[in-house]
């Protein structure tokens, strides 16, 4: 295990002397606070102030972190205690994850195990044991395709959001491959940095789709202890536009399994679809469309809720001291840089060529246990306790998993 630790060490030892490697200027590095995680002794480094960003350059040189991080938020005093820092401001910072996104992946190769009873499972960790109720888990986790194309898609929708409701134009909007399993969006925008807590909490909560009003009060009427509502109706902005459009694309494409799985019974809205939408989405006259109630037309919406809002890590959001990785450097779980790319070039960016580091070279390893993955333009594994010869950025990233070890 201290072989291939130093395996690893001495691969981000070149990357960050490499006169070649790139690291991103950050935007007014002196009101920032820096932090990183020290690769050998595992202990995390924090408020540290440079005046010059060519000084953070040379602090990753001689100190060759395993993950480094600054503040989203600007300081007076960066380097002094939280309390003394005197806060001037924050990024609004957006973090998509396949660890908050259930895919059916997960099952396949995420792995966790109980440190208190020892509790083995498959799939999302949860938050408590079931057998003893502790807290702490192991975990072996994967990032494949399909776990990259769910964050994308879920980066997708808050980039529609950001745009179209908020009303950032997509210059505004730095999009980045966290160099894991999912993406980052940062907005440096003048307009946010004075957002306190409670303000980006209503941002969650419009992006997530938390609190959406569907009727208002003059919809709903007392029948004996319940409320009922007698009238549906959307309008044309925010979340409303979204659910009519997310309703017509649904019924355009929809089957009788798909009604079952929204739960409804009634299949009147599979015939004449597209009278439906004309009269009832595209006109607003809900009630014309005989057959369907208004409850069914609360439960569509709803459902349309659930896959219009996208699923970002809410406390990232809320938090206006928060460290975030920076641009450039590498995960420590993986090898894999943060990198940044165009806002339109999400549904192309390959995050694993474009955020791959060590291009050249072999190392013969020992693995455990690793599927069948994609890296640099080519597909390897899977493998079960086997040595192979692998690209160094392959060895790095099984290592880092603590699924491989190098090989005498």
């Amino acid at each position: 295990m201290e072989a291939s630790r130093e395996f690893v060490y001495q691969k981000f030892t070149e990357y960050y002397r490499d006169p070649s490697t790139v690291i991103p200027v950050v935007s007014v590095p002196e009101q920032r606070e820096f932090g990183y995680l020290m690769f050998k002794e595992r202990f995390m480094v924090r408020h540290r102030r440079f005046a010059e960003f060519k000084n953070v350059r040379a602090l990753l040189a001689e100190t060759v972190p395993s993950d480094v991080y600054h503040s989203c938020a600007y300081y007076e005093n960066p380097d002094y205690d939280m309390d003394k820092k005197r806060w001037l401001g924050a990024d609004l910072v957006f973090d998509i994850d396949a660890d908050h996104i259930p895919t059916s992946c997960n099952k396949i190769h995420d792995e966790f195990r109980c440190v208190k009873c020892g509790f083995e499972g498959r799939g999302i960790t949860p938050e408590i044991c079931p057998c003893c109720e502790a807290t702490k888990f192991e975990t072996k986790i994967w990032a494949c395709d399909l776990c990259i194309q769910s964050t994308r898609d879920e980066a997708a929708k808050l980039l529609d959001m950001l745009e179209n409701d908020f009303g950032f134009s997509q210059d505004e909007l730095h999009v980045y491959f966290s160099g894991h399993r999912g993406y980052h969006v940062h907005i440096e925008n003048e307009a946010v940095r004075s957002l306190d807590a409670m303000a980006r909490k209503e941002i969650v909560d419009y992006v997530t789709g938390l609190g959406i009003s569907i009727l208002d009060r003059e919809s709903e009427e007392k029948r004996g202890r319940r409320k009922v509502a007698k009238k549906f109706s959307l309008h044309d902005f925010g979340w409303h536009r979204r659910l009519k459009l997310g309703m017509q694309d649904f019924l355009l494409k929809a089957t009788k399994e798909d009604m079952r799985n929204v739960g409804i019974k009634n299949n009147a809205l599979l015939k004449n679809k597209e009278t439906i939408i004309k009269r009832a989405i595209s006109e607003g006259r809900w009630e014309s469309i005989n057959d369907v109630s208004v409850q069914t037309w609360l439960k569509l919406a709803e459902y349309i809720k659930e896959t219009q809002s996208s699923k970002i890590d809410t406390v990232v959001t809320t938090d206006i001291h928060r460290l975030i990785r920076m641009n450039g450097t590498l995960h420590g779980k993986t090898g894999l840089k943060k990198v940044e790319f165009p806002a339109k070039n999400l549904q192309t960016f390959d995050p694993f060529t474009g955020a791959v580091a060590f291009k050249k070279g072999t190392a013969k390893v020992l693995v455990s246990d690793a599927p069948e993955f994609r890296l640099n333009g080519e597909t390897l594994g899977p493998y079960k306790n086997q040595t192979v010869e692998l690209p160094v950025a392959a060895a790095v990233m099984l290592i880092c998993k603590r699924r491989a070890e190098v090989a005498n």
